[in-house]
């Protein structure tokens, strides 16, 4: 029998979704029909589904590259949403590659220029 989804919460919009103990949270954040969420590699090499989690716990699914996540950030919580699973419900911020989807102007970010 499969575990229960956990609940994720989005700190900055209150967003909130499901993701299952075996599925990283990259996947139940997709979940959520927004569009824009960046998915890159899906590995952990690219450094765009960059989070950092709150409050609860995560388990690691794999290495990540330390050009995205030092050691010292990965102290502070940050890690890749495609390669943590949730263990407990989960709290977190996305950082500023993910921002645009969850905030979109809302915070004064700047209009992007068009040609």
């Amino acid at each position: 029998m499969p575990a229960s989804p956990l609940p994720i919460t989005v700190v900055q919009t209150g967003d909130s979704f499901d993701c299952f103990p075996h599925e990283n949270l990259l996947t139940g954040m997709l979940r959520l029909g927004r569009k824009g969420i960046p998915v890159g590699c899906v590995n952990g090499g690219c450094g765009v589904c960059k989070v950092r989690i709150v409050e609860g716990n995560v388990r690691p699914l794999g290495p990540i590259s330390r050009a995205h996540i030092s050691q010292a950030e990965e102290a502070q919580g940050y890690t890749l949403a495609c390669r943590v699973a949730p263990t407990t419900p989960v709290r977190l911020e996305v950082t500023p590659l993910l921002r645009k989807p969850f905030l979109g102007r809302t915070l004064g970010a700047p209009t992007p220029a068009v040609a």
